[in-house]
């Protein structure tokens, strides 16, 4: 972990917002009126993916993909001037949030300045072509960290947004040297102390396929050297076979504890139910009440909390990445309430330095997890079935209040009867003696 990572980043909710499709007119001035209502959610954080000019060569789409830029050190016309950018990071603060901004440093676009002007940074194919070591990737050319200039550079850009913004989110760190990510930390911290890194690490199943075609693809202990979150595709892979039906709760749950042993004391996981490589979860799970669960344990869980803007209105439809596709916000069931309650719950009733542990009635479809420090446990138990069932809790028997709803839910004979609702519980107790 990052020397100097707070447990306290765990607290944080993120709000992912893509300019393009978050209003009708997708610019940055556009986005200033939503700020009030995104931080009624209890978010933190907002994260813009990519705010720079993307490529006309290779585009897949009518207007490109934002994670093929053409200049790092300009913003997308498209969405407004720089001032305009500025505006909107303003607000952001105004509001009671930082800003951080996506960090695409694995590669440009095959049209980008930086090839233009310095082919040499650039990864070249045996016949001194440039291009990419991902083959669907196809609007895109791969850099070379072998070339010690190329670090000068993008830490130079790093630092001039870091005179803007709060921090950033790097688009696949894995496949870029951990040693620049340390020394970019460093460096970053002289222009703005406190800025924020986040990793998008990767796949299991993909950094090991990257790893066997002779590609560098670091893994998330290593990655962890130097950000203070990263993602958790480390266990999505499971999470997906779960709700596929092809394994049971209890196995991805176990992935959960294996990552509480494994990373350093400080590790944080992004911890989300979609984003925008990944589905939309509404139409994965059985309807509005399992919703309803798996987003309150999404806040229970041990990490920062990301929410893709849309995902509060239950849409079900994921906006393309290359096309002009707005975000629905008359869709589905509203979440922002007990999205709102959660982010509450996450920072007054769960504590940062918390222990995790898990468990899962397999039969019923029920997760109950414990958190526990200096003698207080807070255990969640999440109907992701969205149907009542009878489970083990680790609570003396008594009467409590249910945190997400203010109801007094009954502890007996160490069971709880739960009525198809997300309940979140505390209670004093003894330290348990090993």
């Amino acid at each position: 972990m990052a020397a100097d990572t707070s447990n306290a980043v765990r607290d944080l909710v993120i709000y992912s917002i893509f300019v393009r499709n978050h209003t009708e007119e997708g610019t940055f001035r556009a986005v200033i009126p939503d700020l009030p209502r995104i931080r009624s959610l209890g978010t933190d954080v907002v994260w813009l993916m990519p705010i720079h000019p993307i490529g006309e060569a290779c585009r897949k789409g009518t207007l490109g993909s934002p994670y093929a830029i053409r200049d790092y050190r300009a913003v997308n016309p498209e969405y407004g001037t720089l001032d305009d950018m500025r505006a909107l990071v303003d607000a952001i603060h105004a509001n009671g949030m930082r800003c951080i901004i996506d960090v695409v440093y694995n590669h440009t676009s095959p049209d980008s300045v930086l090839l233009s002007r310095h082919p040499e940074y650039f990864y070249h194919k045996p016949d001194g072509s440039t291009g990419n070591r991902v083959g669907d990737w196809s609007d895109i050319v791969d850099l070379d960290y072998s070339n010690h200039d190329l670090w000068d550079y993008q830490i130079q850009t790093l630092c001039q947004w870091a005179q803007i913004v709060d921090g950033f989110r790097c688009d696949v760190a894995s496949f870029v040297p951990v040693d620049f990510w340390i020394h970019a930390r460093r460096e970053v911290q002289r222009v703005h102390p406190g800025c924020l890194w986040l990793a998008e690490t990767v796949h299991r199943s993909f950094g090991a396929a990257c790893r066997a075609a002779g590609m560098y693809c670091a893994r998330d202990t290593e990655a962890f050297e130097a950000f203070d979150a990263e993602y958790s595709y480390d266990v999505q892979e499971a999470f997906d076979r779960y709700l596929e039906g092809k394994i049971p709760l209890s196995c991805y749950l176990d992935l959960l504890d294996f990552q509480e042993s494994v990373y350093p004391q400080n590790y944080d996981k992004l911890r989300f139910l979609e984003n925008h490589d990944l589905p939309r979860i509404a139409p994965r799970v059985g309807g509005t009440r399992a919703l309803e669960n798996f987003t309150a344990m999404l806040y229970f869980l041990k990490g920062t909390t990301l929410v893709y803007a849309g995902q509060e209105v239950a849409s079900e439809h994921r906006p393309s990445l290359f096309d002009r596709d707005p975000i629905n916000w008359e869709g589905g069931h509203d979440l922002s309430p007990l999205m709102a309650r959660m982010s509450a719950v996450k920072r007054k009733a769960l504590d940062a330095d918390d222990a995790f542990f898990s468990s899962a009635d397999d039969e019923a479809n029920v997760a109950v997890l414990r958190r526990e420090s200096h003698g207080v446990r807070k255990v969640g138990a999440f109907c992701l079935g969205g149907e009542g069932a009878t489970v083990d809790v680790p609570l003396p028997d008594g009467a409590y209040e249910n945190l997400v709803d203010g109801v007094t839910v009954r502890v007996s004979d160490s069971r709880l009867v739960l009525d198809g609702s997300p309940v979140v519980v505390r209670a004093e107790v003894e330290p348990e003696r090993v």
